[in-house]
């Protein structure tokens, strides 16, 4: 994220549940990580460019996710390159997601 250019502050918590609780963030949507920007929850290995794009587009959503940590999403990579392809989810106010941004997809 610093790289795209955002501010980062890093809080370690022992427990990331109630930001997502508070936020209406679904349980089977929750990965490692959770940040807050502009009311927006990101959660997991989000793409900088689709954090750009929410921030650009300003849907009525409680944030983005990728659940689980699929490799070749940022902070995955390994060095053989190996990239999974993976989803970036737009969590919605009720709690339901759609897809947002495909990544990796097979040609």
């Amino acid at each position: 994220m610093r790289e795209a250019g955002f501010v980062v502050t890093v809080n370690v918590l022992p427990d990331l549940r109630p930001i997502r609780i508070a936020r209406g963030f679904p349980d089977a949507l929750a990965s490692c990580h959770t940040g807050l920007i502009n009311g927006y929850l990101v959660e997991g290995h989000v793409p900088a460019p689709d954090v750009i794009r929410l921030l650009n587009e300003r849907p009525s959503a409680i944030g983005l996710a990728v659940p689980a940590m699929p490799l070749g999403s940022p902070g995955m990579e390994t060095p053989q390159g190996h990239k999974d392809a993976f989803d970036t989810l737009l969590v919605l106010p009720a709690g339901a997601s759609r897809v947002f941004a495909r990544h990796n997809q097979p040609a």
